[in-house]
């Protein structure tokens, strides 16, 4: 927006098209970045470093990794920057299968004993009873 203004539009125009309050827009430009966003940044750059030398390790040793280049920190803080980032340990937990899903009916046994297989032509016919619902009944 400063390079708005410079051009002569005034930022109470340029905050009103944009849909933002003119407050928070000074007092951005008066503090654009703040010391927590900054002590933030040093961390996640350190936490980076270490993941990057040794994917396999998790949120725990990363921290640890990152005390010993200066950038001491919570575990909890560490869990958040790598959780916010993705960056997750090589070795994770494996994704649980069929979380949410039903089974189905369990499978009986074949009490017909069903023998399909035909010694010559036209000796077993197998037909569908599957029932097709429609507008008019079933088919």
């Amino acid at each position: 927006m400063s390079e708005l203004a410079a051009d002569g539009i005034p930022v109470a125009v340029t905050c009103r098209v944009l849909e933002l309050a003119r407050q928070p827009y000074y007092r951005w430009l008066a503090n654009p970045v703040t010391h927590a966003e900054l002590v933030e940044a040093y961390r996640a750059n350190a936490l980076f470093d270490a993941h990057g030398d040794d994917p396999e390790f998790g949120y725990r040793f990363l921290a640890d990794e990152a005390a010993e280049a200066g950038e001491v920190m919570a575990e909890r803080t560490a869990w958040r920057i790598c959780s916010d980032n993705g960056w997750f340990s090589a070795f994770g937990k494996k994704p649980r299968r069929g979380k949410g899903s039903k089974t189905g009916p369990p499978v009986g046994d074949d009490l017909v004993q069903r023998d399909f297989t035909a010694t010559a032509a036209n000796e077993l016919w197998l037909a569908d009873i599957t029932e097709h619902r429609t507008l008019e009944g079933k088919l």
